[in-house]
């Protein structure tokens, strides 16, 4: 700023020695950016198959498939329930006593009973 005729004044020519280095630093500049590039999409890539292969093993069950009722015990009261690919299972509390049931989730078939009781 303090010499504006610098800006006026041509270049000079480069020597054919520092014309080829400075094409083979623009040659791997080129191939860093590719390089960096390549392994961007390859990270992008791995996010979104993770996440949708996350979200399809999710939802093995749908609501649409799910059974439309489960019997439990009269006097039953279910404090959680978990899903996990096609079975259910339910925790209940039956008077003081509490029980782990697994049920097939389509079918609602009790497949198993997990009593809890104190020592």
């Amino acid at each position: 700023m303090s010499d504006p005729a610098f800006d006026d004044e041509k270049e000079k020519p480069l020597d054919p020695a520092a014309e080829r280095l400075q094409a083979k630093l623009k040659r791997l500049v080129l191939f860093s950016s590719l390089i960096m590039v390549a392994g961007l999409v390859a990270v992008f890539s791995a996010i979104i198959y993770k996440v949708n292969a996350r979200s399809d093993s999710a939802s093995a069950v749908s609501g649409a498939q799910m059974a439309a009722t489960i019997s439990v015990g009269p006097d039953a009261r279910v404090l959680s329930t978990q899903v996990d690919g096609a079975r259910l299972f339910m925790l209940v509390e039956e008077g003081t006593a509490r029980a782990l049931l697994q049920f097939d989730a389509t079918t609602g078939k009790l497949l198993g009973r997990t009593d809890f009781v104190p020592r």
